[in-house]
């Protein structure tokens, strides 16, 4: 037998449009292994969208700056590119939720 109160029903749709999916940043860190073109490499394969243009940018202000933010969105994707990222031997700051 199926019981469904209104007070349940109701609960569940508050929490639901109270607590959007969370999103996350992927933060590429500097290093002193990986070369300029292999970071371009992985992030044009790994990362939706990326162009070669963008990749040499995002690998430049990484050299210079230290880190770069080279992704942002729902965390399910995040935590895949981050790890498709690191295996590729790319050092990763830990992901930062939003």
């Amino acid at each position: 037998m199926n019981v469904t109160s209104p007070e349940t029903t109701s609960i569940l749709d508050r929490l639901s449009r109270e607590a959007p999916y969370p999103n996350a940043r992927v933060i590429v860190l500097d290093d002193d292994v990986n070369t300029f073109q292999h970071v371009v490499d992985c992030l044009c394969r790994i990362i939706p969208g990326m162009g070669s243009d963008r990749a040499w940018t995002l690998a430049h202000r990484i050299d210079s700056n230290g880190s770069a933010e080279v992704w942002s969105g729902p965390l399910e994707q995040a935590e895949l590119y981050h790890q498709q990222l690191t295996a590729e031997g790319l050092t990763m700051a830990p992901i930062e939720r939003l």
